[in-house]
């Protein structure tokens, strides 16, 4: 079967890897165009780009695809059978979707109609979700809305992280394309329409970041915790210096004298039992930190270096 592949983040790269070693043939692989990166503005490629120059794959980079007609042109000239979509990042047009065979087959980080959109992985562990998975599905001119092929459930941990469930779908993901090609070939390809039943999951905000101690509960800080590591991290204030909580944990057991603490009041830092911190239903432990214009580091390591004052309310 004659691919192109178009994607541009890791998770992409392992959906190629997985194509690239199961003997597909590429065409040509499509990704965003190089951005600057870091202090000196140094032009990155994408993961995807990285791997295709690495296995000699033709790269095509444009900066648009909407009405870019020499860029389609282009796609239609190669005559591939399938085309293969995996966080892209661009909205492909019809004029692209009518191109192949067999259409344009797209890897989603979610069971869908679940969390459609942009950020899917990342909102399944900032709602607390306890199951989640990847769908592979004809695409069509909606956002995420085409006929489902395959699925593939997983549970999330109760600790786990964005970037580690990432990690583990983009795995997942890969294998769910290749196998979603395979019965695609054989004729055996389901076509399983969504439903009206669905949610969204659109783009993160830097404003979500900042830990509302007054409104949150404990279960809440801990997912938006989590759900940002590794993107952005969650922040609190302290002394008006931005502090990033990159790890946390409820902890269960506290003996809270008087109930009158504060919601973000300090209740215990120090190097030897850590940081303790007041929520609107209990208590939290910091586990890992980040002070302001420093490396992210262990709670212990970071109060043998930083004074963090008991009863003082974070912001």
């Amino acid at each position: 079967m004659k691919i192109i592949f178009m994607g541009t983040p890791d998770f992409a790269r392992d959906s190629l890897e997985a194509l690239y070693n199961a003997g597909y043939e590429i065409l040509a692989v499509v990704t965003n165009p190089d951005k600057p990166k870091g202090r000196g503005m140094k032009m990155i490629a994408s993961p995807v780009k990285e791997f295709a120059l690495t296995h000699n794959l033709p790269v095509h980079q444009p900066e648009k695809v909407r009405n870019n007609l020499e860029f389609i042109e282009k796609m239609k000239a190669l005559k591939p059978e399938v085309i293969c979509v995996v966080a892209y990042g661009k909205i492909l047009p019809k004029e692209i979707l009518d191109i192949p065979q067999y259409g344009c087959i797209n890897v989603h980080g979610s069971l869908l109609p679940k969390y459609r959109g942009a950020a899917p992985i990342q909102w399944a562990v900032l709602n607390g979700e306890e199951k989640t998975g990847v769908t592979t599905m004809y695409m069509d001119i909606g956002m995420d809305t085409g006929d489902m092929i395959l699925k593939e459930e997983v549970t999330i941990g109760e600790d786990e992280t964005t970037g580690e469930l990432w990690e583990r779908l983009s795995k997942i993901g890969g294998d769910l394309l290749v196998e979603t090609l395979r019965k695609i070939e054989q004729g055996t390809a389901p076509r399983i329409p969504q439903g009206e039943d669905c949610t969204m999951a659109p783009m993160l905000s830097k404003e979500m970041a900042k830990i509302d101690w007054n409104t949150k509960t404990s279960n809440e800080i801990k997912n938006l915790v989590r759900g940002l590591n590794p993107i952005m991290g969650a922040y609190t204030m302290y002394q008006n210096k931005k502090i990033k909580l990159w790890k946390v944990e409820i902890v269960k057991d506290f003996s809270l004298e008087g109930n009158n603490q504060l919601p973000g009041q300090v209740l215990i830092a120090n190097d030897k039992e850590g940081l303790y911190i007041k929520t609107i239903d209990g208590v939290i432990k910091v586990l890992e930190i980040q002070g302001e214009n420093a490396k992210r580091m262990n709670i212990c390591d970071f109060l043998r270096g930083n004074h963090i004052i008991t009863n003082e309310i974070l912001k």
